[in-house]
């Protein structure tokens, strides 16, 4: 066996097509181009990086039906990186229902579809891959010792086995208040890897992290890595930073280092401003000024209170709100959020 070092790339939850209209009817940034943006780039530096492979984790797509220019915009960059010669493999996610829109361009011998329980090999450096995986299962738990069965991975000889899957493991954390997934119907437990896995590469949880600990008892017997969300897709996971994997391991003493590379996401802020009955021209120049003391950049969320902190009804419409922003910035009036929610984090106006 050669010793020298695999890289592979992974990225998941690109959700590619989210807040991306193909005829709208107003000229205003959608969020949709940032989502992109950070998806163009994960795959240029698979190109730069000269990596061995590309593993995408799920939810490719924001929903399993998007149209067509929106599939071929997704695909095309997956073309150019296969034409290099790397390989690329793919696990549909919950948000395509388990199965990937068809294209001429999946039919690249270098593209690759966990479409169905089953292990995939691959030669790097004179070390024998094997990827076993299928795509996203509800009610994974008790199921899931049958789908890997179906895999066949026991029936590869290999140097380095991943397991490929867009799941959710107990001790994964979410949202802003740092929920933890315990092992259900919907969540794997730790106990349930078996041995001769080098590590689990899933999608499903937007959070980058790498769970090497069951919370609060043993040892996981392999790293389970999620690569993270490539942008923000909701409010709660607006503290979250933003990665794609660079994973680089030995074949011989299978030592793996995880380098999440931190990906551009636009700030997100939820304001609170108290009306106390004010005119909606005051009203107006609040919101203005409050936004003044925010990067141009960010995407806002803005609640108008009474006395009482309870939402205040605005005749305010989307057209005057947004004249009150930079045209760079994503701004958008919110009558409740969730009580579980932190508070806002800019100061409120008194």
């Amino acid at each position: 066996m050669i010793s020298s070092q695999i890289t592979i790339l992974l990225l998941g939850d690109t959700h590619l097509g989210f807040d991306l209209s193909l005829h709208p009817r107003i000229q205003v940034r959608r969020r949709g181009e940032d989502f992109f943006a950070n998806y163009q780039h994960v795959l240029e530096t698979a190109l730069e990086e000269n990596v061995d492979l590309v593993i995408h984790g799920g939810d490719m797509f924001f929903r399993s039906r998007v149209p067509g220019a929106i599939i071929e915009r997704a695909y095309e960059p997956l073309l150019k990186v296969a034409n290099a010669g790397i390989p690329i493999y793919l696990v549909p996610g919950n948000h395509e229902r388990s199965r990937l829109p068809a294209h001429l361009f999946l039919s690249h011998e270098n593209i690759h579809i966990f479409d169905q329980p089953r292990t995939f090999t691959l030669k790097v450096c004179g070390s024998i891959i094997a990827m076993a995986g299928f795509p996203f299962v509800r009610k994974v738990n008790p199921n899931f010792s049958n789908l890997l069965q179906q895999t066949r991975h026991l029936e590869v000889q290999a140097d380095l086995r991943f397991l490929c899957l867009h799941q959710a493991f107990e001790g994964a954390t979410v949202g802003p208040n740092d929920f933890t997934f315990r092992a259900d119907t919907d969540t794997l437990s730790s106990t349930q890897i078996p041995a001769g896995f080098t590590a689990v590469l899933s999608g499903h949880i937007h959070r980058s992290q790498s769970l090497t600990r069951m919370t609060g008892q043993s040892s996981f017997p392999i790293p389970v890595i999620y690569p993270g969300s490539i942008e923000r897709t909701s409010f709660a996971e607006r503290f979250e930073e933003k990665h794609f994997v660079l994973l680089r391991v030995d074949p011989v003493d299978l030592h793996l280092n995880v380098d999440f590379k931190k990906l551009p996401a636009r700030p997100m802020h939820r304001i609170q401003i108290p009306t106390r009955e004010l005119s909606a021209v005051v009203i107006r120049e609040r919101i203005k000024l409050a936004l003044s003391d925010l990067d141009p950049d960010s995407i806002v969320h803005i609640q108008l209170t009474t006395p009482d902190d309870q939402p205040a009804y605005t005749g305010l419409s989307a057209g005057e709100l947004r004249s009150l922003a930079p045209p760079t910035m994503n701004i958008s009036l919110v009558y409740n959020w969730k009580q579980s929610d932190p508070k806002p984090n800019s100061s409120p106006l008194a």
